[in-house]
């Protein structure tokens, strides 16, 4: 008696065989996550799609949300993963000698933007909070949680929250006109003039004290 072939096992509702085939792969996930910041990069997040992330990521779009959910999700996890590098920032802060931590701090911010690996990253979130108020409160409450707060919980005297946020803000102002924006002469001046400038002003705003001329 001649038989057919075994029938196959049926496939799980709502996952097409294109998932099922990458969902196991290492790495999937961060390409994903990496397809995401070009796709906001390049479009912004109103006109980002999860169909266009899935689709330079090389999965299928169910498999993107199979991992994060929506689009504001997958927003979510980039921004994360691109601050990753930050995250020890406010332990920078936590030092008997205050006397550098000005210095530390922006000499720490310029290793993270100096670095094609971590710069581009973070330039594609940006890019995108600039333009979108979704994307803008993502990252917004990112930095206060994970920076402003934690920084100011090391920072003594009163008004410990906004001065780390005028510290803050010397950085980000550069952020944009450095590497964004590009605005000459601070695009091409060397780092090293622009830490010696910054340092001090930073110093000012976290101990309270005044700059020195």
């Amino acid at each position: 008696m001649t038989t057919g072939p075994a029938p196959r096992s049926p496939r799980k509702r709502g996952r097409p065989a294109a998932a099922e085939r990458v969902e196991g792969e290492p790495g999937t996930r961060e390409r994903i996550l990496g397809s995401a910041r070009a796709e906001f990069a390049d479009r912004g997040y109103d006109k980002a799609s999860i169909r266009a992330i899935a689709r330079g990521a090389e999965v299928d779009p169910a498999l993107v949300h199979h991992y994060f959910g929506t689009k504001e999700q997958v927003f979510t996890a980039a921004v994360e993963g691109a601050f990753a590098p930050a995250l020890p920032l406010p332990e920078i802060v936590v030092s008997e000698n205050r006397e550098d931590v000005g210095e530390r701090l922006v000499r720490f911010a310029f290793g993270i933007w100096e670095n094609a690996l971590t710069r581009e990253p973070l330039l594609a979130i940006m890019r995108s909070a600039v333009s979108n108020e979704t994307a803008a409160g993502i990252l917004r409450g990112l930095i206060t949680r994970q920076l402003v707060s934690r920084v100011a919980d090391e920072v003594a005297g009163p008004d410990a929250t906004l001065r780390v946020e005028l510290a803050v803000s010397q950085l980000v102002g550069v952020v944009m006109l450095r590497y964004v924006i590009k605005l000459e002469p601070i695009a091409s001046a060397p780092s090293e003039e622009l830490i010696g400038r910054l340092a001090p002003v930073v110093q000012s705003h976290l101990t309270g004290a005044a700059p020195h001329p």
